[in-house]
């Protein structure tokens, strides 16, 4: 991954409660990537902006409300996070359905969880070589 350009870039939107939104998050996701010249591990972390923006809707995002997606470019390190308003933790259950952070934390890095006020911020770090 080369990430190496430009460290210290921040890009964020913010999308209203819809599942007609994830693609257009995805799309976001990817024009950043190819903006910020980021070569390796694009569908991974792309895959991750959808199943954590799928997640925040299905759990976190209160009617009438929206999500926020911020991808931070450390130039070692490449962060994907997705802030909702709701209440709870995100965290990986053994359900029949619902495998979003399952994926999420077999493709990134490391994956955590941070209470923000309101909600949390789910988040997904992908590393280059150079860390």
């Amino acid at each position: 991954m080369n990430l190496n350009t430009q460290p210290g870039l921040m890009r964020e939107r913010l999308f209203p409660r819809s599942y007609q939104t994830v693609p257009a998050a995805r799309a976001f996701a990817q024009e950043t990537l190819t903006a910020w010249d980021v070569t390796g591990r694009q569908a991974d972390i792309v895959l991750c902006v959808s199943e954590l923006a799928t997640n925040a809707l299905r759990h976190g995002v209160p009617r009438g409300r929206t999500y926020r997606l911020r991808l931070l470019n450390f130039g070692c390190c490449l962060r994907v996070e997705v802030q909702d308003s709701g209440p709870g933790r995100s965290r990986i259950l053994g359900r029949p359905h619902g495998n979003g952070l399952r994926i999420v934390e077999g493709v990134s890095d490391l994956w955590g969880v941070l209470p923000r006020s309101p909600g949390k911020v789910v988040w997904a770090e992908f590393r280059s070589g150079g860390c």
